[in-house]
């Protein structure tokens, strides 16, 4: 499993702002980020500003709230759906999509579901549980 560091998180989201910008050439998976960005415009300022933004740090007690992971929740999410995995997450998807009415509001709630099974598995030192996710995105999609 893929496991970057906070400062190479960053540094794709930077380098892909930086590519749009620029107007240069982007991976797939730079697009899929762009995508996500341009869903924040709130967080532009940060993508602009690499030098003061790389080593940031966020307190969720505080009410802050961290672009970063938020815009790597939604990434996931993305890369998620677009192979149905874990299987489900495109089925659970739809039904929210359709409740919704948007793509964003849909994305946000597999991202709290998610965010909870990363959670679980940092506070319990093990995998992330794949059961435990699917069972509450089946939730979100049946609430």
């Amino acid at each position: 499993m893929f496991n970057p560091r906070r400062d190479q998180v960053r540094r794709f989201f930077f380098d892909a702002w930086r590519k749009y910008r620029a107007q240069e050439g982007m991976t797939p998976l730079e697009s899929m980020a762009l995508q996500v960005m341009m869903e924040h415009p709130e967080y532009h300022a940060v993508l602009d500003a690499p030098e003061r933004y790389l080593e940031q740090e966020y307190f969720p007690e505080m009410g802050e709230i961290n672009p970063f992971l938020h815009m790597s929740l939604h990434l996931s999410v993305l890369e998620q759906l677009s192979i149905n995995q874990p299987p489900g997450i495109a089925q659970a998807y739809d039904v929210l999509l359709k409740r919704h009415g948007e793509v964003h509001q849909a994305q946000h709630d597999l991202m709290d579901c998610l965010a909870e099974t990363i959670w679980q598995a940092q506070r319990d030192k093990s995998p992330p549980d794949a059961e435990a996710y699917l069972r509450c995105m089946r939730q979100k999609a049946a609430d």
